[in-house]
């Protein structure tokens, strides 16, 4: 049953407010402001951010700091109160996002260490999507450049949560930097003893085989991928 329209509610708002009770109710987190823009069709954050102000200031929502899922939905546009609002957003961790990382052909890097986003980029998401059992500090996030991975499930622009690992299992997917070219890539893992293969997730695309195994540093192994609906290509 659609929701009664209150006084002062636009179908914007209400649209809005449709979209943040789908996430906390459907998906256990709040919309980050561009997630919100995208399902209502409004491609400016800050006519978002507009709505969103007038929102607040009418005691529908509430935020928590400058983070980007720190929305909360008070009330649907029916007035009615959202049970367990503070369960339904849980906790969320800050993620360095440490740069861009081939899925298609390796590319260069300036540095050993993913250093190529400024120091404060970072990506925010829900504690729960992330196993208990790995130490958080492990954890860094990559943006995919290429399809190579597509098959996994893993598309240009789409994000990547990596556990900082320096060895890897035959089938895990790995972020690895060759040494002699300097160069990193995304694929799957597998040493078959003279040479390391890696695997792309593209039946469009051959392996990458490197006989000299001792150039193949395994920087991290995927532990969530993020989809990015509607990214653009950089």
């Amino acid at each position: 049953m659609m929701a009664r329209k209150r006084e002062g509610l636009g179908e914007r708002h209400i649209k809005i407010l449709e979209i943040m009770e789908d996430y906390q109710v459907n998906k256990g987190y709040p919309p980050t402001i561009r997630e919100i823009g995208e399902e209502a069709d409004i491609s400016s954050t800050s006519v978002v951010n507009y709505y969103l102000k007038q929102l607040e200031d009418d005691g529908y929502i509430e935020r928590k700091g400058k983070i980007s899922r720190g929305l909360q939905i008070i009330k649907n546009a029916a007035g009615n109160l959202i049970d367990d609002v503070s369960n339904a957003t849980g906790d969320f961790l800050r993620l360095p996002l440490a740069g861009r990382i081939g899925a298609s052909i390796p590319v260069p890097m300036p540095t050993t260490d993913f250093e190529y986003f400024d120091a404060e980029s970072a990506i925010e998401i829900s504690s729960e999507r992330i196993p208990s059992s790995i130490p958080r500090e492990e954890l860094f996030a990559l943006e995919v450049d290429g399809d190579s991975m597509i098959d996994a499930m893993v598309a240009d622009g789409d994000l990547v949560v990596l556990r900082k690992k320096g060895t890897a299992s035959n089938g895990d997917m790995v972020a690895v930097w060759l040494t002699d070219k300097d160069e990193t890539t995304l694929k799957y893992y597998f040493n078959e003893g003279s040479r390391i293969r890696l695997q792309p997730a593209n039946p469009t695309m051959d392996p990458i085989y490197v006989d000299d195994t001792s150039t193949v540093e395994v920087q991290g192994e995927v532990v969530l991928i993020i989809r990015q609906p509607n990214k653009t290509k950089h």
